[in-house]
């Protein structure tokens, strides 16, 4: 950081700007080195002490709680100032030093009552090697190994269910120096092999509320012999190196963000000197650059085939092109070079509109939300114009050489997940379908013919184990058709699963077109004689499909059924569920107490008829799932 951002900023705090706040998000986005973000943090530090908040969004705070096998300081101070600045709201409960074992088989002790629902666990190196002989036979060796892995485990497994938290586990660096020498690859004794195959064994053998903080894989990138710091160690207790703390406090933000805010959608792509080298309206079919008749064209071939990998991961793709629209379709349908294809994409606009414009297009083509585009271009005036004109969009400027294309877009970290889910999968064709319904809809006589037309078939269900990383997912990313916009992570749902005083299924709707998948999720407590309705959501693609009606009348039947007379809905206003601002009155709810902050609405069951649907109902059953 150079001594005039620096002033600046302490310029800033000092006349309480309200600068300060943007300028110290950038420039922590941009720090990589330990002291300048040590030195950032203080500034917050400064600035909330003067009382120069930021003004915040009020959510409830997510309580993380941090064991380690070393000392938690000062690598907490980077972890919450990375948490301030991406407006995270937490509580922190640090455990005592090497302490993590006790601390989480002591049931009732300060970590418990702390109940936290993010758990980060840090175990010591120093607790990963194998001290019998180097010659120990491989079985012995491994069962030491494995035993290690297992421990660890089990203290994740009795962390979890006493808490229901989430669980962060961090796996073991390796080792830099290079003692024993060639003997390190040739026996599992050595501290290499050793803590490759523990790490190997956390990473497959976690479950699915465990998450991996992969410090094997951060070193690696850094580099071992810096990631290390003996010095540290023995003076302080200190886990590793200043600058791979400063690693591993961006990836465990990362992964708590994630918990709760969805992954990005899907990834619009620029086509001339971006999916080939040069002009395909200049240079024809036969002049553009892409195949492995040359280095450039090989670059490019390899990014095509990285971007196929995201949308076989579930990642939306789109063209966003200043071109003709029959010149740009030419090279996915005719070029043998080419990896992506015309019906890999769920969008092509090619014409000569700004391309801020057509990112707006896309979006209300397929109903989602500009801030889950990710926009990818060589050119750095494009770039610059869709910052200004659409900044919900992520921007990706490209390098200048090819080569390097599928790097920029590896690190950009938005479309990592710890999950695939079959829906993720399937999406593109689910996306596919709905343009054809669209045009179903086009040629129909009325909307009753329509969606009689469309033969659909919806399967409710309460929450179960299965669909947790779905459940969990919806839940985390829709924001339109949200009445509540109440977040949860896994453990949260995982949670749900047959509670007695809550109500909780999830809808799924298919067609004569193809499966839609889980659009649909409801959870409601069960409150004496009433149902308070804290999450109704849905997808914004089956919208004016009926599924709101049908699943009023499953709320009804489980209320019913629980012997309550009356639903309680409640609707808390954001900047992005306007669309659903008088849909309880819509539903024949009665305003019970409506404020700008939240509206609180009733409905006697005691009145109620089921609402009639053009859905058929199915029965369920696994093979729906």
């Amino acid at each position: 950081m150079e001594t005039a951002e620096r002033d600046q900023l302490k310029q800033l705090l000092l006349a309480g700007h309200h600068d300060f706040w943007i300028k110290l998000t950038e420039a922590t986005r941009g720090a990589n080195d330990f002291e300048q973000l040590f030195f950032l943090s203080s500034l917050r530090k400064k600035a909330v002490a003067r009382q120069h908040s930021r003004t915040k969004t009020p959510v409830p705070p997510l309580r993380i709680a941090f064991l380690s096998g070393s000392n938690v300081y000062p690598l907490h101070e980077i972890i919450e100032h990375l948490l301030e600045t991406e407006e995270i709201a937490y509580e922190l409960f640090t455990g005592e030093y090497d302490n993590y074992v006790a601390e989480i088989l002591e049931e009732g002790g300060a970590f418990y009552q702390f109940q936290p629902q993010v758990i980060f666990l840090l175990p010591g190196p120093q607790r990963c090697s194998y001290s019998e002989d180097m010659f120990d036979p491989r079985e012995v060796v491994q069962a030491a190994a494995d035993a290690i892995s297992s421990q660890l485990l089990d203290l994740c497994r009795i962390a979890h269910e006493r808490t229901g938290g989430e669980v962060i586990l961090g796996n073991f660096p390796l080792p830099a120096r290079r003692d024993p020498g060639p003997l390190r690859v040739r026996t599992l004794a050595s501290d290499w092999n050793f803590r490759k195959w523990v790490n190997l064994e956390l990473g497959l053998k976690a479950p699915e509320w465990v998450q991996i903080c992969d410090l094997e894989y951060m070193a690696c990138r850094r580099g071992a012999i810096a990631s290390q710091d003996p010095r540290g160690w023995f003076e302080s207790k200190q886990p590793c190196s200043p600058a791979l703390q400063v690693d591993i406090a961006r990836e465990l933000v990362r992964l708590i963000s994630a918990l709760r805010q969805p992954v990005k959608k899907l990834l619009a792509l620029d086509l001339d000197n971006t999916l080939w080298g040069g002009e395909v309206a200049e240079d024809g079919l036969e002049g553009i650059e892409i195949g492995d008749t040359s280095p450039r064209g090989e670059a490019f071939k390899a990014f095509q085939k990285f971007v196929l990998t995201l949308k076989q991961r579930g990642v939306l793709l789109a063209v966003c092109s200043k071109n003709d629209r029959a010149l740009a379709l030419e090279p996915f349908e005719r070029h043998p070079e080419m990896v992506l294809r015309a019906q890999d994409f769920v969008a092509f606009q090619a014409n000569w509109e700004p391309k801020s414009d057509n990112l707006r297009t896309i979006a209300a083509e397929l109903n989602l939300g500009l801030d889950s585009f990710v926009f990818v271009d060589d050119n750095p005036a494009e770039i610059e114009i869709v910052r200004q004109f659409t900044p919900e969009v992520t921007t990706i400027l490209l390098p200048p050489d090819p080569a390097e294309y599928v790097g920029r877009l590896q690190d950009c970290g938005c479309f990592e997940t710890h999950r695939i889910t079959p829906e993720d999968r399937q999406r593109t064709g689910q996306y596919r379908a709905e343009a054809e319904r669209k045009a179903a809809l086009s040629s129909a006589a009325n909307m009753d013919v329509y969606l009689e037309s469309l033969a659909m078939k919806a399967f409710v269900r309460e929450f179960r184990p299965t669909d947790v990383g779905r459940l969990a997912q919806l839940i985390n990313k829709s924001n339109q058709f949200n009445l509540t916009t109440k977040r949860r992570t896994e453990a949260e749902v995982r949670a749900l699963i047959g509670e007695a005083d809550h109500i909780a299924f999830s809808v799924r709707l298919e067609d004569r077109f193809g499966d839609y998948g889980l659009i649909s999720i409801v959870i409601g407590s069960v409150l004496g004689p009433e149902i308070e309705i804290d999450t109704w959501l849905m997808s914004c693609r089956v919208l004016k499909r009926q599924v709101e009606e049908l699943a009023l009348n499953t709320i009804a039947q489980l209320a019913k059924a629980r012997q309550c007379v009356r639903l309680i809905g409640v609707y808390l206003p954001t900047v992005k569920n306007e669309m659903v601002r008088d849909f309880y009155p819509r539903m024949g709810f009665e305003p019970d107490s409506v404020t700008p902050a939240a509206g609180r609405y009733a409905l006697d069951l005691r009145s109620y008829h089921l609402r009639p649907t053009k859905i058929r109902l199915e029965p369920e059953s696994d093979e729906s799932s």
